[in-house]
């Protein structure tokens, strides 16, 4: 694959910016994703669903993920995640062998990133201001909600 910059990489990270802010304004936690290729197109779009569908695991990224369907080419795409991807959606992500993952941040949570590196995978951090913004004012005004999205 070829090398992504933050430059070409931020438009898409808009687009999961959009997805998280949908997640919010149906009463869920606000953490978008979108899948593309490098040329930008985009192949699908997710964002955590897990208290509007009363479903633990409906988190952005396999939302995302599942809405891209039954595919040959993951190894030719992007995953683009508002905030850092927890295990599961680390996991997901490295079973389908996609090359490169983007992050909006990583200050309001630190996922399982080590887990990119072991495997090979790239991890692109655009260090967003609007991604943690977003997650810290959510995490202030519902805790209850946030620490049960990541397991505590």
């Amino acid at each position: 694959m070829q090398k992504i910059t933050k430059k070409q990489a931020y438009p898409w990270l808009l687009l999961a910016v959009e997805q998280a802010k949908k997640s919010l304004s149906e009463g869920g936690i606000p953490i978008g994703s979108v899948l593309v290729r490098p040329n930008g197109e985009v192949i699908a779009r997710g964002h955590n669903q897990r208290v509007q569908h009363n479903d633990p695991t409906a988190h952005a990224e396999t939302q995302c993920i599942r809405a891209a369907g039954r595919r040959r080419d993951w190894n030719e795409l992007i995953l683009v995640s508002t905030l850092s991807p927890c295990a599961m959606c680390t996991g997901t992500s490295l079973l389908f062998q996609i090359p490169l993952v983007v992050i909006g941040e990583n200050e309001t949570f630190m996922g399982e990133e080590d887990w990119f590196e072991h495997k090979g995978t790239k991890l692109l951090n655009l260090d967003d201001e609007e991604c943690k913004s977003l997650m810290r004012d959510f995490i202030s005004k519902h805790p209850d909600l946030w620490n049960e999205d990541i397991g505590l």
